[in-house]
């Protein structure tokens, strides 16, 4: 019987305690990297447009307190709506790509 090697990394250690073998989990987990990935694209293109967020609520027909929800990793409600209006204002356009999952820690 070979014998499992136990590991120091931290990351493996966590992925084995609270994802493996937890496909629900595990796409909890995707959801917020999406939110906050979405959040930090919103929050460093009003940066780079040098906008405050009461500016680009103005461009986009909203309040500054839904232009800071929307930069918030927690916030689940990015519509397609919006996204397209923000970009817009930005003058951008929205682009959705679907990539093959990356299957990082599988056994730790």
């Amino acid at each position: 019987m070979k014998k499992e090697r136990r590991t120091t990394d931290a990351i493996k250690i966590l992925h084995k305690r609270f994802y493996a073998g937890r496909p629900g989990r595990l796409a909890e987990l995707e959801e917020a990297r999406a939110n906050h990935a979405v959040a930090r694209e919103i929050h460093a293109l009003r940066q780079k447009a040098g906008l405050t967020q009461k500016q680009l609520a103005g461009l986009v027909g909203t309040t500054p307190s839904v232009v800071s929800r929307l930069e918030d990793a927690d916030y689940e409600g990015h519509s397609m709506a919006m996204l397209r209006r923000i970009a817009a204002a930005l003058n951008k356009r929205v682009e959705i790509r679907f990539v093959p999952v990356r299957r990082k820690l599988q056994a730790a």
